[in-house]
C-alpha cells in the first residue's frame, strides 16, 4: 500500500492504516523525543501524545512536506511543550540585546580527533536550554533559522545569535583540557 493511501485511509479513521503509519514511524519519532527529553518514559509519552495529535489533525496535512518532516515537527513541538511544562522554560533574548554574529563561509568547526560522537552527545546535553533547542534543531535535526524561529516562537536573529554562541559553548565543553579531562 503507498503512503498516499495509507495517509487517506487514517483520514477515514481507518485503526488499520493508523496502526501500520504508527508502526513506521515510531521509532524515529521517538529517537527525535529522546534526544530532547532525558527520560525515556517522557519521550514515550510525548511520541503518544504527538501521534493522538497528529491523528486528530491529519485533516490539516496537504503533502506540502513528508508525513515524516510534519510528524516530526509536531514531536519537536511537543518536546518543547513538555519542558516548559516542568519548569524548564526557554530564556527569552530580547531582540534588543542580541547582535547579529556572523559566521564565515567556510566556518571551519575542527576539534580534538579524540573526540567521539558520544562525548558530543554529552556535551550538548551540558548546553543551557537556550542554545541545546537551537543547537539540536539546527544541526541534528536539519532544521533552518526560519523553521527555529517559528518552533521556538523566537525571532530569526535569536535563532541565529543562539546557534552561534551555542556552538561557541558547544566548542568549549569538547575542548581538553592540559592534563587530558574534559570541561
Amino acid at each position: 500500500m503507498f503512503q498516499v493511501d495509507i495517509i487517506e485511509q487514517c483520514k477515514q479513521n481507518n485503526r488499520k492504516a493508523q496502526l501500520q503509519l504508527y508502526n513506521q514511524y515510531c521509532n524515529g519519532m521517538y529517537i527525535v523525543a529522546k534526544r530532547f527529553l532525558k527520560d525515556a518514559g517522557d519521550a514515550e509519552d510525548v511520541v503518544q501524545e504527538a501521534f493522538i495529535k497528529a491523528f486528530t489533525k491529519l485533516h490539516q496535512y496537504k503533502a506540502e512536506v513528508t508525513f515524516g518532516a510534519w510528524l516530526k515537527r509536531i514531536v519537536v513541538n511537543k518536546c518543547i511543550d513538555f519542558l516548559k511544562a516542568k519548569k524548564h522554560e526557554l530564556v527569552e533574548l530580547k531582540e534588543a540585546h542580541l547582535k547579529v554574529v556572523d559566521t564565515p563561509k567556510d566556518d571551519k568547526w575542527l576539534v580534538d580527533d579524540a573526540i567521539t560522537l558520544n562525548d558530543v552527545k554529552v556535551a550538548i546535553t551540558e548546553l543551557p536550554d537556550k542554545y541545546r533547542f537551537v543547537v539540536m534543531l539546527y544541526l541534528i535535526e536539519g532544521y533552518d533559522h526560519q523553521e527555529i524561529s517559528e518552533i521556538l516562537k523566537i525571532s530569526e536573529v535569536a535563532s541565529r545569535t543562539q546557534l552561534s554562541r551555542g556552538k561557541v559553548k558547544l566548542q568549549e565543553l569538547l575542548t581538553l583540557k592540559k592534563d587530558g579531562a574534559r570541561y
